[in-house]
């Protein structure tokens, strides 16, 4: 399950710098994901780092469709 940013986030820059995989690049409106390249940070930490660090929680996982 790759990690999406909702609307509401605030580009504060906190997830980019946490991403292993550097999947997580400024879009149009605010932060984005690259799913192919989300890993929810195996191999890395313990929990996704972008969740963890976000201040207004606007980081989720979600089930690829």
């Amino acid at each position: 399950m790759p990690a999406v940013i909702e609307i509401s986030c605030i580009n504060c820059d906190m997830c980019v710098p946490e991403c292993p995989n550097e999947a997580i690049s400024m879009g149009p409106l605010h932060y984005q994901v690259n799913p192919e390249r989300c890993t929810e940070c195996i191999g890395y930490y313990d929990k996704p780092t972008c969740i963890e660090v976000c201040p207004i929680d606007c980081v989720a996982l979600v089930p690829l469709e």
